[in-house]
Formats: C-alpha cells, sequence, structure tokens
C-alpha cells in the first residue's frame, strides 16, 4: 500500500469548497442509466482530452468529493489490500495491542509474513460490521427494556 491510514491530510476550506460544488455537479449525470460517462478536460496546453469513466467509478468520486466537501479525510484502499496491524488497528480506532488480542481469539483472519502479523482490509471490514450489527442489536433490546419500564427514554 503506497500510505498508511493515518498520514492521509485533511482538505483545505478552499478544498472543500471546490470539492461540494463538484459533486453537485456531477451528482446530475449518476441519474442516467449508461454504464459509462464521457467528460472533457483541459490541459495546460487548453487543448481537450476525453475520458470515457465507468458510472460506478463515477459514483464512487461523487462519494469521495461529498466527504471531501464535508471537510473529511478520504483514503482509497484496494478491497484486498493488506494491512498492519497498526493500520488495522486505526481502521478500527482500538489499540494495536487490542487488535493483536483479536486476531489472536482468531476473531480476524490474519498472516504471518516472517514475525508479523498481516490483515486483508476486507476482512477488517467484515469484523467492524459484524460487531457493529451486534452492538446495535443489544442498544436496540436495551432501548426496548427501557420503554418496558417506563424510564423516559
Amino acid at each position: 500500500m503506497p500510505h498508511t491510514i493515518a498520514n492521509t491530510l485533511l482538505p483545505s476550506a478552499a478544498e472543500s469548497a471546490i470539492a461540494r460544488e463538484s459533486s453537485r455537479s456531477l451528482a446530475v449525470v449518476l441519474d442516467c442509466k449508461a454504464e459509462t460517462q464521457q467528460f472533457d478536460f483541459r490541459n495546460a496546453r487548453g487543448e481537450v482530452q476525453q475520458v470515457t469513466l465507468p458510472t460506478t467509478a463515477l459514483k464512487l468520486l461523487v462519494d469521495l468529493l461529498s466527504e471531501i466537501g464535508n471537510g473529511n479525510a478520504v483514503s482509497i484502499i484496494p478491497i484486498h489490500a493488506e494491512l498492519t496491524t497498526q493500520e488495522a488497528a486505526d481502521l478500527l480506532n482500538v489499540s494495536r495491542p487490542y487488535l493483536v488480542q483479536l486476531l489472536e481469539k482468531n476473531e480476524i483472519p490474519f498472516r504471518k509474513v516472517n514475525t508479523h502479523r498481516r490483515v486483508l482490509y476486507k476482512d477488517v471490514v467484515a469484523y467492524k460490521e459484524r460487531i457493529d450489527t451486534e452492538r446495535r442489536k443489544a442498544l436496540d433490546e436495551l432501548a426496548a427494556q427501557a420503554q418496558e419500564l417506563d424510564m423516559g427514554y
């Protein structure tokens, strides 16, 4: 992976404003059912270069611009990317030692490269979705109990 998750910079206010406007402009063409979209870009010499983009990539670009427009830093990670334990811990917002415990308990699959553990991005995301689902279920049960007990929530 060319860069770590943690070293992504926040966009400036000017970049956020441009990204917001760009995402709105590009979102208009997403209503089309075409598999591809064509755009004209001008290079530094003013020459027009026509580029064809898959509509799926354009949807991703609109999402990316929307996040930047909201002032968020964005990283693009291939689904099959391998992460270090620190990168995986950062993604889950946990400490590296805690993540290593999860790996050793087989909560998340991993492989060893010499003495280093490597985790697939897709496995980290699957774990996160699984625990988020469990947390939502527990919160729903607590809210239902609070309603039954007329606790005012």
